[in-house]
């Protein structure tokens, strides 16, 4: 087995964060499945696989439904970090069934087809707004005048949350979502926990004010369905809406400016979108395949398991590759090309299996709107100088995307 010195694979190296690819196809190389003993996970590569497991009930997002820390191995968190963790723990992307399919059951009802559907003029018009003030300035940080106010107001405006409220958001879940990152420092866990507890406490004042005066959003609607039987814990509910916002507007965010990055990197593919808008949906499905927001999923070994004759026991953890399984030469036609007309395009951006990314219609419309309204409004938009890429591995994305009309 080949060891982690020995790989190209490195989640701290700025030059393998910068373009993970080329040893993304050397980890598939090398098998279906390698331990990379830096952080004692196994690392799953292929798509065929990824996808095979995020279906499999033998692993789990939590452990905690069946196992003690001790009975399985770990070490409790400790014990300053306990505000991250019980915010964390009890949203339904860390829980297993019956608690997540209980909490995602009455989540769901605010993203059928039918209520995102509705969304779609709301969601149209602020993306014209923000592009239209971008294209009156000259240009901008397509990051900041762009990507993140959209998917923050409209994910706020289904919890309702008032827009006085809206700023502290991005900061907050920001310094949650680092704890996302392989061996989070102090430094980081520190900001994840102080987030935690303003957050926290920020959404508690509005369920409690909710709870007073309802109104026509999610939050009101997770009250009431509590106060109808439905036993969801305030806990469940603060958590819940802190998973809606971090994921509703994380991966959007990073997707439009990966997205862009990669348009302004294949200009001809860029010349062949503006010439043709019809080719907006299917170059939303290839930008977040090509150059995938979220790269690394985590998942736990609940009862013991064998890929390609290794054995992985319980106990153990398993790192799938998304961003490598979206560019296996297996499943995509020259995968590390960039082409908007691709067809058969089964990405893994959103995950699949119970956890599948319950937002996915809404991002699409977000990532779709947000797209049009710059092909529209800002034809003549281009790079106004190279941006720099954040150093977190496992949510990717930029720090800036400096554009000039």
């Amino acid at each position: 087995m080949a060891a982690a010195s020995d790989l190209a694979f490195d989640p701290w190296d700025a030059a393998f964060v910068a373009d993970p690819y080329p040893a993304y196809a050397e980890l598939r190389a090398l098998g279906r499945v390698i331990h990379y003993e830096p952080t004692d996970q196994w690392l799953v590569p292929h798509h065929a696989d990824v996808s095979a497991l995020l279906r499999d009930r033998r692993l789990g997002r939590t452990y905690q439904h069946r196992f003690t820390h001790e009975e399985f191995g770990r070490s409790a968190p400790a014990p300053e970090h306990e505000p991250f963790h019980t915010l964390n723990d009890h949203g339904m992307l860390d829980l297993e069934p019956p608690d997540h399919t209980r909490i995602r059951r009455l989540v769901s009802k605010a993203f059928t087809p039918r209520t995102v559907e509705r969304l779609k003029p709301y969601v149209e018009r602020l993306a014209g707004e923000l592009v239209s003030a971008l294209v009156a300035a000259g240009g901008g940080d397509l990051l900041t005048d762009v990507a993140e106010p959209l998917p923050v107001a409209v994910i706020a405006e289904m919890l309702g949350i008032p827009e006085s409220d809206r700023a502290q958001l991005r900061p907050w879940s920001a310094d949650i979502c680092g704890m996302y990152e392989l061996s989070p420092s102090q430094d980081t866990a520190a900001k994840a926990v102080r987030a935690s507890v303003e957050f926290s406490g920020f959404l508690r004042e509005l369920i409690a004010a909710r709870r007073k005066d309802p109104g026509d959003d999610l939050i009101s609607g997770l009250i009431a369905a509590h106060d109808e039987g439905d036993r969801l814990t305030e806990q469940e509910m603060i958590s819940t809406a802190v998973l809606l916002l971090n994921a509703g507007h994380e991966a959007t965010v990073n997707a439009t400016v990966n997205g862009w990055w990669a348009l302004f990197r294949n200009p001809g593919a860029l010349a062949a979108l503006r010439a043709d808008h019809t080719l907006i949906p299917s170059a939303v499905e290839e930008l977040m395949r090509y150059d995938t927001p979220l790269q690394l999923f985590e998942r736990w070994v609940l009862d013991e398991i064998e890929i390609d004759g290794q054995v992985i026991p319980r106990g153990a953890e398993i790192a799938m590759l998304f961003g490598s399984a979206n560019h296996d030469p297996a499943v995509f036609a020259d995968p590390d090309r960039l082409d908007l007309t691709r067809a058969d395009n089964p990405h893994i951006s959103f995950s699949a299996g119970i956890h599948y990314c319950i937002g996915a219609p809404l991002a699409r419309i977000e990532l779709a709107a947000s797209m049009a309204a710059l092909l529209e409004k800002a034809p003549t938009l281009s790079l106004a100088a190279e941006p720099k890429r954040k150093p977190n591995f496992v949510i990717r994305g930029l720090d800036s995307l400096d554009v000039t009309i």
